[in-house]
């Protein structure tokens, strides 16, 4: 460790205006967010708290209790006799005060979102990237199907789980969304009839209705997919295409078994259905579950799209996606993606595929994690929201809750009032209906999710919500 600053250098940098107060927290902020902003570097040496006291114009004991504050928030390592250097913390040991877990810059937590923090092997493999970078800058820079490592690396990891698979059928893509969006703007026109989960991923909702598709919701029941309902959806709807999440699905958490897996893509295969399959959760399994087989493996015609994500395994800030299909089917969908952004960023693309390398550790970190999370939250609810039902799943990233009335939009709102986002039920719906439900993620930390549970549940005694019984919405026609 080199590098360092003076008490001098330290005291201009952090500009505290005068008249702050409490003075130590004011100057533990400043540091914190110099930090953060990436104008302090990690690994770098404060000064001492006297040499920074003199620079400043305070008291040692000042400078003594804002250090103190940025080792409890995990801003400072320090040892006897070699001083103290500034670090990043670790993101899931933070709680609600980490300021990057927040929504925008209002403070809000955001538990309408299912995104993970980033996994410890993660600062590794993006040392890793920027090793590899300068070697790829001795050709064009971009490839339309994605880098060869990384596609190899995909294909390794199907053929691994029991589905044989080429390079040549993989197309990496910028996040699981734009492989969903090219999917369905090559197989979708207006008014074509596309079967969807309901409840389901909200931007496939989006992009169906983009497409000016004809949305067919099947539901799900409680114990899992009806395979009678959605058999007779695609015959009855002669459905171009069906989009179903048989992994830990967004938002109910359910796995879909073998024997329904095969009846669906059979069921496919009699009506003319293709199948996208968003596979974003399979690797989130948190207790032990039955072996299950991508979905594809029951295909024998090419009809399976399968699409993947690194999002949800290592990083919601990694925008890396990819499409499993035929290899024509690889190449048409390269040449459409040419129009949106030609290709998926390199350096993205080399930090996932050194995490590939990795990837049994990081399942394994996620259950730990995630089981964590899952608990606390589960324990939080049981306490101050015993009114709730939902079943525990035994993976994926979320709670689908029955509230005790129809009034998910209502509990939003009031939440929204004390400082927690909420993703109510509608939203995973293509018709107006679930407002009984709310989807809680259990991708933060503990303290984050009972910090959130708290204020959730202050909002329903304090808030309109709380004050009277809502009544159901009636939905848009």
């Amino acid at each position: 460790m080199d590098r360092h600053l003076s008490g001098p250098q330290l005291a201009r940098l952090v500009a505290i205006a005068p008249g702050a107060r409490p003075y130590y927290r004011v100057l533990a902020q400043a540091v914190r967010s110099l930090l953060l902003d990436g104008r302090l570097s990690p690994r770098m040496r404060v000064p001492a708290e006297r040499h920074l006291a003199d620079a400043l114009g305070v008291s040692r004991t000042t400078v003594t209790a804002a250090y103190d504050l940025l080792r409890e928030q995990g801003y400072l390592e320090s040892r006897q006799g070699a001083g103290s250097w500034t670090v990043l913390p670790d993101a899931a040991s933070m709680g609600a005060n980490n300021p990057w877990i927040t929504s925008g810059d209002d403070g809000m937590l955001p538990l309408h979102a299912a995104a993970p923090l980033a996994i410890s092997t993660l600062p590794s493999a993006i040392a890793f990237a920027g090793e590899q970078y300068p070697r790829y800058t001795l050709g064009m820079g971009y490839d339309p199907l994605g880098i060869a490592p990384l596609r190899q690396a995909i294909a390794a990891r199907y053929t691994a789980q029991g589905l044989a698979t080429r390079p040549a059928q993989i197309l990496v893509t910028t996040g699981a969304q734009q492989a969903i969006h090219l999917v369905t703007t090559e197989l979708l026109s207006r008014g074509d009839p596309i079967v969807l989960e309901s409840p389901t991923y909200p931007h496939a909702v989006d992009l169906a209705r983009l497409r000016g598709a004809r949305i067919i919701p099947v539901g799900i029941p409680d114990g899992g997919w009806d395979l009678e309902l959605l058999t007779s959806a695609m015959r009855q709807s002669a459905a171009r295409l069906a989009y179903l999440i048989p992994d830990f699905q967004n938002p109910t958490g359910h796995l879909m078994d073998d024997a329904t897996r095969a009846g669906v893509v059979g069921a496919a295969r009699r009506y003319g259905t293709t199948l996208l399959v968003d596979e974003t959760w399979r690797e989130l399994a948190i207790d032990e579950v039955p072996d299950t087989a991508p979905l594809a493996a029951f295909d024998t015609d090419g009809r399976v799209i399968s699409i993947g994500s690194a999002s949800k395994l290592w990083w919601g800030g990694l925008r890396i996606g990819w499409i499993r299909t035929t290899a024509a089917m690889v190449r048409r969908l390269a040449v459409l993606r040419a129009a949106v952004d030609i290709a998926s960023p390199l350096f993205e693309q080399l930090v996932v595929t050194r995490l590939f390398e990795d990837i049994e550790d990081a399942r394994a970190e996620r259950r730990r994690t995630h089981g964590a999370s899952r608990d606390a939250l589960v324990a939080a609810l049981r306490a101050r929201m015993p009114d709730w039902g939902f079943a525990v799943p035994k993976g994926g990233g979320s709670l689908w809750v029955r509230l005790e009335s129809p009034s998910a939009t209502a509990l939003t709102d009031a939440a929204s009032c004390h400082g927690v986002r909420l993703a109510p039920g509608p939203w995973f719906g293509a018709d107006g209906t679930l407002e009984g439900r709310l989807r809680l993620p259990f991708t933060q930390s503990p303290q984050v999710l009972a910090e959130a549970v708290d204020r959730i549940a202050e909002a329903r005694v304090r808030g309109a919500y709380g004050a009277r019984p809502a009544q159901p919405l009636t939905p848009a026609l």
